[in-house]
């Protein structure tokens, strides 16, 4: 689904539905406090948020496992595989695992480090170290209690911050800025700082920043027109970013996170693409849920997390690994 436009306003539909935020609140709060998480042989590092929908963390896992690996470590992600109908635990392998049994996101990382699919992630953990991890990263989670954490990165997404400050189904919160950010070592801003967010939050916490950097395809979208779809948390991120490279959109059809496109869903927008003489063009998440002979005909954009301060993340990380 779609994030509902008032989560960013504090408006009347808002306010008629803070009693239910507040319950959904009490319910995760009281969950998270009765849980008695399992301590890996290993370091756990967590990239979460505290709100519903794309704030980054995948790319933003990505790069935590990518970075380990170049230091000689052997990582594995964790995560639950959300759109998918396996509970787990289960390593994932992009050979034989369909983006509807694990998910989109669990395809996207399997493709570079050990990925595990497990609705309760302490399951996996064991496994995932069995099979030669020495550190695990876990792609969401924050809200996630039966697995201990050496390190908890709470993701903000710069561009909507938290929305309006309400959680779910008032707002886009999943519980409250002080009891999620109470568990977190440090914050990620990802992204422009529209919310001034940054000074607030150093208040409190370490806050690193990074920004989403496109992958070298970028440059033959370059003043090619293009009829452009995506379906992930924040859609018009996509339209944005492809207006900033230089791409003509002379179309954009926005689905809801995770959306399961059948082939009827596709086929019109490449019929379209066709007729008017343009590309095809979706995000590296959308791709891996495309029939096959479809996706062949859709150009990619894919994306990547640049962190600013690539120091002030080793830091964090050196000090999560010794303590694990």
């Amino acid at each position: 689904m779609r994030a509902p436009d008032f989560w960013q306003n504090d408006n009347g539909i808002a306010r008629l539905l803070e009693p239910a935020g507040l319950i959904y609140g009490a319910i995760t709060a009281r969950r998270m406090a009765r849980a008695k998480p399992y301590k890996a042989s290993q370091p756990v590092i967590c990239v979460g948020n505290l709100t519903a929908g794309g704030s980054g963390k995948t790319p933003l896992a990505a790069s935590i496992a990518s970075r380990l690996s170049d230091q000689g470590r052997s990582p594995a992600i964790l995560i639950r595989g959300y759109g998918g109908s396996m509970a787990g635990p289960v390593r994932v392998s992009g050979n034989t695992h369909t983006v509807e049994e694990v998910g989109d996101e669990a395809l996207l990382h399997a493709r570079y480090v050990p990925t595990w699919v497990a609705r309760q992630r302490s399951a996996a953990a064991p496994l995932a170290i069995a099979a030669g991890a020495d550190v695990l990263v876990m792609d969401d989670g924050h809200q996630h209690p039966s697995l201990a954490k050496d390190l908890s990165l709470v993701v903000v997404n710069g561009y909507t911050g938290f929305g309006n400050g309400r959680i779910i189904p008032a707002g886009p919160l999943r519980e409250s800025i002080v009891g999620g950010l109470a568990r977190a070592d440090a914050v990620v801003v990802m992204g422009e700082d529209q919310h001034n967010l940054a000074p607030r939050l150093a208040q409190t916490k370490p806050v690193l920043k990074a920004n989403l950097v496109y992958g070298p395809e970028w440059q033959s979208l370059r003043g090619q027109r293009v009829v452009a779809f995506a379906g992930i948390g924040g859609p018009d991120r996509f339209l944005n970013s492809l207006e900033a490279v230089g791409a003509r959109v002379v179309a954009f059809h926005p689905f809801g996170d995770h959306y399961g496109y059948a082939a009827a869903d596709i086929q019109p927008m490449l019929d379209e693409a066709y007729e008017v003489g343009a590309l095809a063009v979706t995000t590296d998440k959308d791709a891996v849920r495309l029939d096959p002979d479809q996706r062949q005909q859709v150009n990619v954009l894919t994306i990547k997390a640049m962190w600013e301060d690539e120091s002030a993340l080793d830091q964090l990380l050196d000090k999560a690994l010794a303590r694990g």
